[in-house]
């Protein structure tokens, strides 16, 4: 369990603020599916919101829909008070390049045919041009060595291919390419369910570590319980497309109020710091 005490009320304004999303889909011969039914969540900086929930209750949908990759059929989504749009094919409008997002699968994330420091180049300039800097090629080098160290790895990887590296090792890659668009805010959907054991407590405390120094918001979507309680400070719990149940990590874990909660946690034999 985290042992960071919830906070009393938000210090500041939300980076993300989620009022009522709907989002659906078009299944052939079968009309709509709605997979997110109208629900609410904010993100403040500083602080990891965990979505849990079973598999297809709509917790990745909503992910995708918090970057603007899923439209929205209903409510709203703003990022710094400004609506999260549908993305073009091209490129990312400027205002949404700190809003990034951490997939599941690494290797799938990464072009197996180029070298680690040519795709963190391409985000680097592209967030650059974003940004409408005229920046050195000796700061760009800079900059990706101070992220490649943020997250644990030695700067000479970047020579290398992703197939040359472990699971663990292409998801911290996945990893710095977000923080190299300088974010406000990371969504990472299973960001570790791919992992080895080992590797999934490496890469989960790290989250944890960079949302704690640079102070960014941060919405991560696992199956898993045992991970968000150990990192994240405030808990949504989904079930077919809404929130059954949000607040506090710590009182989600230790006084579940709704009864598919307390199912959830009794699937879960021991969790990190769970008394009871």
């Amino acid at each position: 369990m985290t042992d960071r005490s919830p906070l009393a009320e938000p210090p500041t304004e939300p980076l993300i603020e989620v009022a009522d999303a709907v989002v659906s889909y078009r299944v052939k011969g079968k009309g709509r599916f709605v997979a997110v039914h109208g629900v609410d969540l904010e993100v403040h900086p500083g602080e990891i919101v965990g979505i849990v929930g079973e598999s297809g209750c709509g917790k990745s949908s909503l992910a995708r829909a918090l970057v603007g990759i899923n439209k929205l059929s209903g409510g709203s989504i703003r990022f710094k008070g400004e609506p999260v749009t549908p993305l073009p094919i091209r490129r990312r409008p400027a205002r949404l390049v700190p809003l990034q997002m951490v997939f599941q699968d690494p290797y799938a994330s990464l072009n197996p045919r180029r070298r680690i420091t040519q795709q963190l180049e391409e985000v680097w300039n592209s967030a650059a041009r974003a940004r409408g800097e005229r920046r050195t090629a000796e700061e760009r080098l800079a900059d990706i060595t101070d992220v490649l160290e943020r997250v644990g790895l030695d700067p000479a990887l970047r020579t290398r291919y992703p197939h040359a590296l472990s699971g663990g090792q292409r998801q911290r890659i996945a990893i710095a390419k977000a923080l190299l668009a300088k974010p406000n805010v990371i969504v990472a959907d299973e960001p570790i369910s791919a992992l080895d054991a080992s590797s999934q407590k490496h890469v989960g405390d790290l989250l944890r570590r960079l949302v704690d120094d640079l102070q960014i918001g941060m919405v991560i979507i696992s199956h898993d319980l045992a991970v968000v309680a150990t990192i994240a400070d405030r808990t949504a719990v989904m079930r077919a497309g809404v929130f059954v149940e949000q607040g506090p990590t710590e009182r989600v874990w230790t006084a579940p109020e709704h009864p598919y909660t307390r199912e959830l946690l009794g699937a879960v034999p021991a969790l990190v710091g769970r008394e009871g």
